[in-house]
């Protein structure tokens, strides 16, 4: 097989694994548009009457809020937290720094029905079930992690010859950072913002311990709407949801590249 025809394979390989990874997710696009209250595919018929329910429904709307709301609050704090930790288990070069950055991943590695009885154990003693600080501090738990490992990635190709050329100019610590290591490494930040803020907006198992009927994030919403009546809203918030995360991941990428080629 020459070079030419095996680059065509491979390309047709990729296509096709592509497709097979997309289409469970498109499946929902029409669905949502089903006119009959029902989640059978193909739809029957075409009317708007589920993203209707959704914008005018208090429980969708409001389950919406909750999860915008966290998500943004935990993005930003895992963000800020990943990324120091990230720096400073750069500049550890013993074997203390395999260990910690272990032990930083863990969230990643234990069963998520394990950590959510656990988290569930404790904030029954602190009384934070059911509320917007139990969220946000469960879900940066399990958002450092993707920060962490984004961040490290930047910092794995930054060159520290840099930064000490820097101070030998005259640059003190924060101005190198400032100027430096900062821009170089704000593609990893950036990749880290939102996979953390996906990360807190999708999170089910845990939210479905920590929940109350006053506070309801989206997937909590959806799971109780599937298990009670299944109308093609769930479809409808599956494809907004879909398209809003589609746009802000590409968007992302956009100005990660951006960023590179300046």
């Amino acid at each position: 097989m020459t070079m030419k025809p095996l680059r065509l394979f491979l390309a047709l390989f990729c296509l096709l694994v592509a497709i097979w990874l997309v289409l469970p997710t498109l499946v929902i696009i029409p669905m949502s548009f089903n006119q009959n209250k029902s989640l059978a595919f193909p739809p029957s018929g075409f009317s708007w009457q589920w993203y209707e329910n959704f914008l005018t429904n208090p429980d969708w709307s409001s389950s919406f809020i909750n999860s915008l709301r966290i998500a943004t609050i935990v993005a930003l704090i895992a963000t800020l937290i990943g990324t120091l930790a990230a720096l400073g288990l750069s500049r550890m070069k013993h074997a203390g720094g395999g260990i910690l950055r272990a032990l930083l991943i863990t969230p990643m590695v234990v069963p998520g029905v394990v950590l959510a009885v656990g988290i569930y154990s404790v904030y029954l003693t602190y009384k934070l079930v059911g509320t917007d600080l139990g969220f946000v501090i469960a879900h940066t738990m399990l958002a450092i992690p993707f920060v962490l490992i984004a961040v490290s990635a930047s910092l794995e190709m930054f060159d520290v010859r840099l930064e000490k050329a820097a101070a030998s100019l005259g640059a003190n610590r924060f101005t190198t950072f400032r100027t430096i290591t900062l821009p170089l490494i704000a593609p990893g930040i950036l990749s880290g913002l939102l996979f953390a803020f996906v990360t807190s907006f999708d999170e089910i198992i845990v939210a479905l311990f920590i929940t109350n009927p006053y506070l309801k994030t989206l997937p909590v919403q959806i799971f109780t709407s599937i298990t009670r009546d299944a109308d093609p809203t769930v479809a409808a918030v599956g494809t907004i949801v879909f398209l809003a995360t589609t746009l802000l991941i590409a968007a992302g990428l956009l100005l990660g590249a951006r960023s590179k080629r300046s």
